[in-house]
């Protein structure tokens, strides 16, 4: 089974960055949230596993979103 790839939507000075787990460099900073949720959400549901973690300005976690075949789905 394929490893997961998680992206993560953080705020900077310049913006909101989107950026995959271990990656030296974002794959882009958007100006507005929702740009960065829209383009992060495109990449994770292109993944056989992908998960986007979107944070707020104060870096805590706002929500979490996984996409593809869930190895540990909820029971019920």
């Amino acid at each position: 089974m394929p490893k997961r790839e998680t992206w993560h939507i953080t705020y900077l000075k310049e913006g909101w960055k989107l950026k995959k787990v271990g990656a030296e460099r974002a794959a882009g900073i958007f100006d507005e949230k929702e740009k960065a949720i829209k383009a992060g959400i495109k990449i994770a549901k292109n993944q056989p596993l992908g998960q986007l973690v979107i944070h707020k300005m104060d870096r805590a976690i706002q929500e979490e979103r996984t996409y593809g075949k869930d190895p540990y789905p909820p029971k019920g």
